[in-house]
């Protein structure tokens, strides 16, 4: 099925109302059995209450003016409340998950690249020699067998955790870790302990030195780093001794995490696999077949990746990369893409997006094209990877799309296979992370993944950027 921009689904105000009414009635009614909804009633839930019970306040350009964050009211939802934070070229915005509309904007000098915290709530924008801390302004709490939902203004802090050349952000089972490819220190800290008005209290280490890489710190303090000449990677215990070491991954790069305590990175010519235990390399068959960031999607052992088959041709294939069988296969998509433009759907689908402006739907288990939605005018990567190219980031069942070209961002509703909102921005839009606002697992108290609907887009997905 081909869905054009013309066919975009349009919500009405009346059944906004009225479904969030029943939501929080229904939460009211009986706490014990109440459920959260999915993502259709959550897109409902979040325009209700961004657009009717935060009030104008929210969407005031000027709201962010020596604001204090104890001074930002919470306001109770019917549901998750999904906010996007978007950089740009003189600042950093946060979107209304649905509506789309700029809910908080803040003015910052020079290139911006920003991260999930993997907390649910934060989110880390690169300046300089920092990570400086966000609270993107939406959160869940569990409540017994289920979860409330709050939302407040967003707030671009003070608080910071400086270092040189900052670049990767990983969040794995609670536990928040920092890269600084200038020195090739990682520091990390607990997710839980994330707060505007405190902080960051970190332990750090160093890899053997300073390298573009990535370090990985589980919950028992053992830890996955890259090695410094890039050549692979290492696994170490709490005390820093040695376990693991593979030498076979030249051109290391990004990292996902999956199941079973799996960690992937990618390499010139394939992926490199940790399973807990050891180390597999998985080859995959040309001599140069570069992939260089992986996503992971909840509870699957496969993880989709960019796949450059010959140093200077354009990337038309993804890989997708199976842990378990240790083999890679490859999707053709037939236009080409660039970093940016992958994600997994609710269901661990492979979204890829295409400079001939489609929106490809991909099954990760056989490769097969599902669907593709037409989103965009055809397009070319920037010569420059820091310019503004189209970028998409999922969670749930929606799909982001920003559109620099035309100042916009578009919204995809994948559960219908349709674009159901359009955002007009007064900038061009460069890097995009979704915060959905739930609970995460190991970071919330009580938390109780029986009562979760997410479809872990959280600390399990750790796609990086070149």
């Amino acid at each position: 099925m081909i869905i054009s921009l013309m066919s975009k689904k349009m919500i009405s105000l009346t059944s906004l109302i009225m479904i969030s009414a029943l939501a929080l009635s229904a939460c009211a009614a009986d706490d014990s059995d109440a459920e959260e909804p999915d993502d259709a009633e959550t897109a409902v839930a979040a325009e209700t209450e961004e657009n009717g019970s935060d009030g104008d306040d929210e969407h005031d350009e000027d709201h962010d003016e020596g604001l204090e964050p104890s001074d930002r009211e919470a306001h109770e939802a019917g549901g998750p409340q999904p906010r996007a934070v978007v950089t740009y070229d003189g600042g950093v915005a946060v979107l209304d998950g649905v509506s789309l509309e700029v809910v908080g904007d803040f003015e910052v000098q020079g290139f911006l690249r920003v991260n999930e915290a993997g907390d649910g709530r934060h989110a880390f924008l690169t300046e300089g020699e920092s990570f400086r801390l966000i609270d993107v302004g939406t959160w869940g709490e569990p409540h017994g067998g289920h979860h409330h939902y709050f939302t407040t203004e967003p707030l671009l802090s003070d608080i910071t955790v400086d270092g040189d050349a900052p670049a990767h952000v990983v969040s794995h089972r609670g536990v928040g870790t920092l890269f600084f490819d200038g020195s090739g220190e990682y520091r990390w800290f607990e997710l839980a302990d994330l707060d505007v008005e405190s902080e960051i209290v970190t332990e750090s280490d160093e890899t053997e030195g300073p390298h573009h890489g990535v370090a990985v710190v589980r919950e028992d303090g053992s830890r996955f780093e890259t090695l410094q000449d890039r050549s692979g990677a290492r696994f170490i215990d709490a005390d820093g001794e040695e376990i693991a070491r593979s030498e076979d991954c030249p051109g290391v790069h990004g990292e996902a995490a999956g199941p079973d305590e799996i960690i992937a990175v990618g390499c010139e010519d394939g992926a490199l696999i940790w399973d807990g235990r050891e180390f597999h390399k998985i080859d995959a068959g040309p001599e140069y077949a570069r992939t260089g960031n992986l996503f992971a999607a909840d509870g699957s052992h496969i993880f989709l990746g960019d796949y450059r088959d010959g140093e200077d041709e354009p990337m038309t294939e993804v890989a997708l990369v199976n842990a378990e069988s240790l083999e890679i296969t490859t999707a053709e998509v037939s236009s080409p893409y660039t970093f940016r433009n992958l994600a997994r759907g609710p269901e661990g689908e492979a979204i890829v997006l295409t400079e001939d402006g489609r929106l490809h739907i991909i099954d990760a288990e056989t490769g097969e094209h599902l669907d593709h939605i037409e989103m965009l005018d055809e397009w070319t990567e920037p010569e420059q990877w820091q310019e503004p190219r189209p970028a998409i980031r999922a969670s749930g069942d929606l799909v982001y799309v920003t559109d620099p070209d035309n100042q916009e961002v578009h919204l995809v509703d994948l559960s219908e296979g349709e674009i159901i909102a359009a955002g007009e921005l007064d900038f061009a839009p460069n890097e995009i992370v979704v915060i959905d606002g739930r609970p995460v697992d190991s970071v919330s108290a009580d938390y109780d993944g029986e009562h979760d609907d997410d479809h872990g887009h959280g600390d399990d997905d750790h796609g990086h950027d070149q």
